[in-house]
């Protein structure tokens, strides 16, 4: 089997590389520039040498068509585009057009090959927008909230259209929010698991963060490609809402991570209300029972499990050494 992912220099494209080569996958992997790329999550995971790289970029009709006849794959996925949220607020018209011109060139790109090729999409939680105390599933509306949410769900829909008119197969995964220590700063899992290590090794610096009292959906991103494949692998092509069903404040990741190496977050932490978008999601909450009724998948590591392996990675330098679990799964730190 060959695989082609879109977005392979990611976090997911990383350890979707990683999760394909070990099922005896050919990868290739496509960056915008792939001479020039330093790979460095393939490095971190020591499979660079194993994927077969190629340059195009999403929007570009032509070079997305060579990389298709260049690798030939049976299974295509899309995990390319701008990723930030908040980088979207000040770039929304490269946003829109990484994220939605550039499905749709995808789309119709594999749909001139001809080929029966299976295409997997990145979808987001955030599409959905406030969800209030509702469990957001596949049937949920979307009401974006970011210029990234407008993007995706707009390719959400491309996805859709071409099942229904073209006939291919193609699927959203709507993932909620799924981190490792392959998340760069610029994610606030990441700045919150940095901080709390540099912190813990002495550093007298602050966490300045914006508005903490956000609700999000936390799972643990090597499980989440897991799912990706697993989707392409069914008789009909489907959407799927991917996520831990479990949802936790930023405060409470917050907590849990102090509370790892022993400290109290409130010492710590300072609110920067330049930080708070222009606007957000309040809360995030997530119903993946058709995932694991129709796939057979589920997530094993809600957000403390998230904060410990994360912070596991940071210090695994240092002699300092996270704290075992302390917790119960009901969304509250137990203290011992």
């Amino acid at each position: 089997m060959r695989a082609l992912i879109f977005g392979v220099s990611g976090q997911d494209g990383a350890y979707l590389s990683e999760f394909l080569l070990n099922r005896g996958y050919q990868v290739w992997g496509v960056s915008r520039d792939a001479a020039a790329g330093t790979f460095s999550k393939l490095r971190h995971l020591g499979i660079l040498e194993r994927v077969k790289t190629l340059s195009a970029s999403l929007t570009d009709f032509r070079s997305v068509l060579t990389c298709l006849v260049a690798a030939d794959p049976q299974e295509v996925y899309n995990l390319g585009g701008q990723s930030s949220v908040s980088l979207s607020f000040e770039q929304p018209v490269e946003t829109m057009e990484s994220l939605a011109l550039g499905t749709l060139t995808l789309l119709e790109a594999v749909r001139f090959t001809g080929k029966k090729i299976r295409v997997y999409n990145a979808g987001s939680s955030e599409c959905f927008g406030n969800v209030g105390d509702t469990r957001a599933n596949e049937d949920t509306l979307f009401r974006p909230r970011s210029p990234y949410g407008v993007a995706k769900s707009a390719a959400h829909w491309e996805v859709v259209n071409y099942r229904e008119a073209y006939g291919v197969f193609a699927c959203n995964g709507i993932l909620f929010n799924h981190e490792s220590p392959l998340r760069p700063e610029r994610f606030v899992t990441r700045k919150v698991i940095s901080a709390v290590a540099r912190i813990a090794k002495g550093s007298t610096e602050k966490l300045h963060l914006g508005n903490i009292e956000i609700v999000r959906d936390w799972g643990w991103a090597p499980e989440y490609v897991q799912a990706m494949w697993t989707i392409l692998q069914q008789p009909v092509p489907a959407d799927f809402v991917i996520a831990t069903g479990h949802s936790y404040s930023l405060k409470e990741f917050v907590a849990a991570a102090f509370e790892q190496v022993g400290l109290d977050w409130e010492s710590f932490v300072e609110r920067d209300k330049a930080m708070i978008r222009p606007s957000d999601i309040r809360f995030s909450y997530a119903d993946p029972s058709r995932a694991e009724q129709v796939l057979g998948w589920r997530a094993t590591k809600k957000m403390h499990d998230v904060v410990r392996l994360m912070l596991a990675a940071e210090l695994a330098d240092s002699r300092l050494e996270p704290r075992s679990d302390t917790y119960v799964d009901t969304g509250k730190i137990v203290h011992p």
